[in-house]
């Protein structure tokens, strides 16, 4: 689900990866994979602004011809989730918090896409507002 269709760019010897559901997002590597696994990286930075905005992480579109898809890790995944419910049920971080019996900061972690929380944390969050996490394992495509 959580996985955005980039395009690539060739460009003087690089690639660039841009991302036209996250227009902030773009990166370049020297080879195609260097700029894929750099792709998974700025993608989340580029989603984190919206966090910061306190606006709607927007949800990947279906793929066009000639793109390719960039997934997020799942702990990434279980934070776009807990932003978004936050915010479609209007619970700030400060109510978060009070609910979760912990400080305002530790709900700002959270819902930080670059910071490392444990999962099990989200979890409990989602579960707060109603929510759960499902994983699957799937074969990845060679």
């Amino acid at each position: 689900m959580y996985a955005y269709p980039v395009t690539l760019h060739l460009e003087d010897g690089s690639t660039r990866v841009s991302c036209i559901d996250v227009p902030g997002m773009a990166c370049v590597g020297d080879t195609l994979e260097q700029a894929l696994a750099d792709a998974v990286v700025t993608l989340e930075m580029a989603l984190s602004l919206y966090v910061m905005q306190r606006m709607t992480i927007p949800l990947p579109s279906p793929t066009t011809p000639g793109q390719l898809l960039v997934r997020l890790p799942a702990l990434s995944v279980a934070k776009v989730a807990l932003w978004n419910a936050m915010l479609h049920q209007r619970v700030s971080k400060a109510e978060l918090a009070r609910r979760l019996g912990v400080n305002r900061p530790q709900v700002d972690r959270l819902v930080n896409l670059l910071h490392r929380s444990k999962i099990e944390k989200v979890e409990q969050a989602l579960r707060m507002l109603g929510w759960r996490i499902e994983l699957a394992v799937v074969k990845a495509a060679v």
